[in-house]
């Protein structure tokens, strides 16, 4: 594979399982050493022995994203250990299924303290470190001709309409979409790029979760929930770990340098519906 983030430092959260994870072990392979920050520190634990493996440098970082508090000291280790930041990929994240009229502030603010709060400070604590690695006479020109950092938020499909059973959740991947855009358009006299992928059904123990819920509240069998929504999908397949990460890691490479403010559809073609 092409080592299109040689020397790179990443980090990724909620890269103790599912799809970051997989993102984790893709950003390895490109080169970059990653760090692996995650609520589940045993998950973590085991993607980093597996980054290892792959003769990339890893440590797992303990991070509860609801305690806002937590994010700098994060920051703060991986310079000290590492030098510098040159990626980030904002994966963490919570799903619930609930009626919107059984909805509850104690839900709203779980979901939204950890899908949607969580990013905007992560940017800007990990973009401020950005901003300083980058040399003095591009800072004072005000305009960069290069790419100094590459950061990549997870959105989903969810965010591109309204959910009846998911008002929480699509809320805050729909602010994802206005997040990215906003950072990017602060962030370009400095040279950073920041966009975000929306994925589609992805067999994970997120969807897992989803599907159970839905079964639930539907009175449906389990696994008919992920089964519909496939039928809507044009390629007629599920999205897979490796199709997501292969994404993100287009977008943290040089190959995006063009590119900030989006947010990529991984989805089969979902989203043409």
């Amino acid at each position: 594979m092409e080592q299109r983030l040689r020397n790179k430092v990443a980090i990724v959260t909620g890269a103790g399982q599912g799809i970051g994870k997989g993102v984790a072990l893709r950003l390895a392979r490109e080169g970059a050493d990653v760090v692996v920050a995650d609520v589940q520190l045993a998950n973590a634990e085991q993607t980093a022995w597996e980054i290892r493996d792959l003769h990339r440098q890893a440590f797992a970082c303990y991070i509860n994203l609801a305690n806002i508090a937590e994010i700098q000291p994060m920051v703060d280790k991986v310079v000290e250990t590492f030098g510098h930041i040159d990626i980030l990929v904002n994966n963490a994240g919570v799903v619930q299924s609930k009626p919107f009229l059984d909805v509850t502030e104690a839900d709203w603010d779980r979901v939204i303290d950890i899908n949607q709060k969580s990013v905007v400070f992560c940017i800007q604590s990990v973009a401020k470190q950005m901003i300083k690695q980058i040399p003095e006479v591009v800072k004072a020109a005000g305009r960069a001709e290069q790419s100094y950092g590459k950061i990549v938020n997870f959105s989903s499909i969810s965010g591109r309409r309204g959910r009846a059973l998911q008002v929480h959740y699509a809320a805050s991947k729909a602010a994802i979409i206005s997040i990215t855009q906003s950072a990017a358009l602060a962030l370009t006299q400095y040279g950073i790029n920041v966009n975000a992928v929306s994925p589609s059904v992805v067999p994970t123990p997120m969807w897992e979760q989803n599907d159970l819920e839905k079964s639930r509240i539907l009175g449906i069998p389990r696994g008919q929930a992920m089964q519909d929504f496939i039928e809507k999908i044009p390629l007629k397949r599920a999205g897979t770990v490796e199709d997501i990460a292969a994404a993100v890691a287009f977008l943290c490479s040089a190959d995006s340098d063009y590119i900030t403010g989006q947010t990529l559809n991984v989805d089969g073609g979902f989203e043409m519906n």
